[in-house]
Parts: structure tokens; sequence; C-alpha cells
């Protein structure tokens, strides 16, 4: 842990303080608590003036959202910011604050952490801290307030050419997620919202004049978006380390052009992905896309559940599930001539994991007798396969075993993986039913690099990632 943090996956949160959807649900400072308390480290805030301009409020601008005061968000972070993990937890602000008000939450954010605040001062780091030197402290990043409305027209326009809803879901859990390109797990939550205000473009990172002084002080991660077109955001200034942020299709589409200097700009900068503006319903993307050209901060809806959720939990069980996941060596390292990994490279394959259903059990103690079927016991089958780049994903399924509560498939399956250091092995359990959608019986999902191998017990979890007591499968692992 005592590399700099921009060498490592950190565990981050998309509109921390939002109970529901995008548009007209509740924001609350329990959200972020429950985030804190499963060692999410990345919170966002959207801090906006209140109707008196008096006092600053979170909420979500320009919608339905209902308010919670800055305060209470900071005092809950203060108190459970570190009961999950002692690594660092960053704060990111989406500023729209007057230079007043930005000098009453520079007290707000001083009084609130005191020494526990980590100020680098005015200077700007050439390079960012380590996890390691950072512990137990709290880390403020954002992007100057004075460039959110200059960009808020191009990001308006943006949003008016990618308006339109989320298509129906397909399965309970949420869509398959298919590849990269546009893959979607839409079923986080059913009501419909609008994110189109989400993280306007991003100006000149300069800092404006008439920014407040103090509150300038308090940013060790500064962000944002040179004037330019990609170039000038991917540079790497060797005297500066930044932040940028990306949505999910402004990183797709870059990712066409301008892979290895992504790649190459993660190695010192932060770079953080964000959902695309349609995401109504609170839904998230997949977050491989991110993952694999050295995005650290690809920041999720955690207040829902579905596939793409499943996998961000499974790459944060790494590490002791302290929300800080060391970046592979590939990601991390320049050639002679300072080539880097290309993320649309051909690889060869490594290893192969070899996994092995030997059966399952636990359902019958946790869930009701008529659950699955009224009638009868349930019908399982398995599905087991590999989230990570393109060439090595894929799922498998095993038979279904009719009327029993303890299915033994004694089935094998084979990945061959390119990418082993960002594979997640993912299961899910099924109950067939003939006449409706199959039930959900639970699911994990792992991280490749830390399976140990031989006969293992594997608990399941339900939707929301809550493991289950007495759920599990017998699996065997094996490399070859």
């Amino acid at each position: 842990m005592t590399a700099p943090i921009s060498h490592y996956f950190i565990y981050t949160g998309h509109n921390s303080y939002l109970t529901g959807n995008q548009l007209s649900s509740d924001c609350s400072d329990v959200p972020i608590i429950n985030a804190l308390k499963k060692g999410v480290r990345v919170i966002e805030l959207d801090i906006w003036p209140n109707s008196d301009k008096d006092d600053v409020e979170v909420l979500h601008g320009r919608t339905l959202t209902t308010p919670v005061q800055l305060i209470k968000c900071l005092r809950s972070i203060k108190e459970h910011a570190f009961t999950a993990s002692e690594f660092p937890v960053v704060i990111t602000l989406e500023d729209h604050l007057t230079p007043d008000l930005q000098s009453k939450v520079s007290k707000m954010v001083t009084q609130t952490f005191g020494d526990t605040l980590f100020s680098p001062g005015s200077e700007c780091l050439k390079e960012f801290p380590s996890p390691e030197s950072l512990k137990r402290r709290i880390i403020i990043s954002t992007k100057p307030p004075k460039e959110y409305l200059e960009a808020k027209e191009i990001k308006d326009k943006e949003s008016d050419s990618q308006k339109g809803n989320a298509a129906p879901d397909e399965e309970a859990w949420g869509k398959e997620i298919l590849n990269l390109k546009g893959a979607d797990d839409k079923n986080e939550l059913d009501e419909d919202d609008n994110d189109a205000e989400e993280d306007p473009g991003e100006g000149d990172h300069k800092l404006p004049h008439d920014i407040a002084p103090e509150y300038k002080r308090l940013i060790a991660i500064p962000a944002g978006k040179p004037k330019g077109g990609l170039e000038e955001c991917l540079k790497v200034d060797p005297d500066k380390a930044r932040r940028l942020s990306l949505s999910e299709q402004q990183l797709e589409n870059a990712a066409e052009t301008h892979g290895k200097e992504i790649v190459r700009f993660t190695q010192r900068n932060i770079l953080r992905v964000y959902p695309k503006g349609i995401r109504v319903n609170s839904s998230n993307y997949n977050p491989l896309i991110g993952w694999m050209h050295g995005a650290q901060m690809v920041a999720f809806n955690m207040q829902g559940y579905g596939r793409s959720l499943w996998m961000m939990q499974g790459m944060f069980r790494a590490n002791g599930g302290c929300g800080f996941v060391k970046k592979p060596d590939f990601l991390l390292k320049s050639g002679p001539h300072g080539e880097v990994f290309d993320p649309k490279a051909k690889l060869p394959v490594q290893k192969t994991l070899k996994v092995k259903i030997y059966m399952g059990e636990g359902w019958y103690y946790d869930f009701h007798h008529t659950h699955f079927d009224a009638y009868s016991p349930p019908d399982f089958y398995v599905r087991v396969g590999i989230a990570g780049v393109p060439a090595d994903t894929g799922m498998k399924k095993t038979r279904t075993l009719e009327d029993n509560w303890i299915p033994v498939w004694d089935e094998g399956f084979e990945f061959p993986l390119t990418v082993p250091d960002l594979a997640l092995l993912r299961i899910e359990v099924h109950e067939y039913d003939m006449s409706e959608k199959d039930d959900f019986g639970g699911q994990t999902c792992l991280p490749v690099r830390e399976l140990r191998e031989g006969i293992r017990a594997v608990p399941l979890h339900d939707r929301k990632g809550e493991k289950y007591n007495s759920v599990k499968l017998l699996v065997r692992l094996e490399f070859v």
C-alpha cells in the first residue's frame, strides 16, 4: 500500500447521497453511511446554495430530489469513514457555489474533519501520496466552480442528443452484460429519471481568481478538463498530478482512438469514470471499460443492484476489502521507448481456470419452502463464467436439476484467460421456471487473482450483495 494512490483501483461511488433514482428520490446521509460501511472510499457530493443563499445543501441539481444539509453529510462521513477500512476517504465535490459559500464550506470541512483532513496547501502535488501514508485521512477533490456554467451549455447539447429511457429489463436481477461496448445493467431501481445534469464538463483546471483562497487550499486532488481536445485532456504534466472525469460514453469513444494514451495518463494521474446521463434509473455500466484502461475511480450508483454492481463488489473483495486494489503491473509499466499496455492488443492465453461445480445447499433454510415452486422442490442450475477483458469474457451453465433442494451437478468448465489479473469469476444460481422468468437463487463474484486452488465452499449473496446465512456451493478451482 506504499505506491502512489494513482497505482490503485479505488472503490468509488456516484451521487453517493441519493436513496433511489437520479430525478425524484430523497437525498440523505444514509446511503453515504451504507457505502462507507461496505468499504467504498470515494464519496461524491453535489453542493448547491439553499433557497435563501445562506447555507449549503447536497442535492442533484435541477431535479426534484429533496436536499440534505451538507453539514449532516460531512458529520456522517467523519463518523463512519474508517469503520470498514483505515485507508483514506476521498470526497469529490461537484461545486455550484459562490465564493462566500465556498468560504462557509471551507470552515465546515475544516471544523468537521480537523487533523484528519489532508491538505497539501497551495503547492500542486507532483505525485500523489500512498494509501499507507494517508491512513485515516480525508481528502478533498473538486474542480473549479466557475467553469460549470460555461461547460453546462455544451453538456446540455450533448445530453439532449442522448435522451431516452433505459429499455425494460429482461430479468429480475439485471440484463446480462454481453460486452464492453454499450453493455448495460438496467434493472437497478424501477423509477425513471434523467441524469443529464451529471458532471457538467470541466473547464480549464486553473482555479479562477475569485475562488475563496481557504477553499482552494483544501483541494488535494485538483480536477478539471483542460481546454482543447482529447490530446490536451490526456497530456501528462510531470509537475502536476490531477484528476480527469469522463462519462462512460466519453471513455468508450476515447478508447477507440486513444487507448494507450489513457493508460499512460492513468499511470500518474487519476481518471474518474461516471455513468452516462441516460441512466435515469440509477443503473450502472460494465466497469471493465475503466479498469482495463487503468481508470482508478470507476464511479457507480451504489443504491441499487444488478450484475454490474456485483462485478464492482467482486473486484473490491480483493486486498482484504480495504477499498484499494493495486493495479496489475502491466498497467503501470512503460517500456524503454515509453510504450505502454495496449488495451486493444490480441494477447496469448496466460493460464486456464478450471471450475468444477459439485453441489449446492442452504436454500431450504434461507428461503420459504414455496418461494421457488408452490407444490414441488426447486429446479436449480448454475451459470458460471468470467468478467474481464473482451477475449476472456463469457458465461456457461450447468444442466437443470429438477425437484431438488440439494442439487448435485458435478460438472466442470474451463476458462482460458489472457489477462487473469483483471478477471472476475462470476457465479449465479437460477431456478428454472417453465411458465415465467427464472427465479434468482444467489450470486457471487470473486477476483481471479486471489482465488485459492482446491475444493472450496463458496458462499452466495442476494441481489444487493448481502451474504446468505446458509446458501453455498461446493466447487473445485484449479489453474493450469
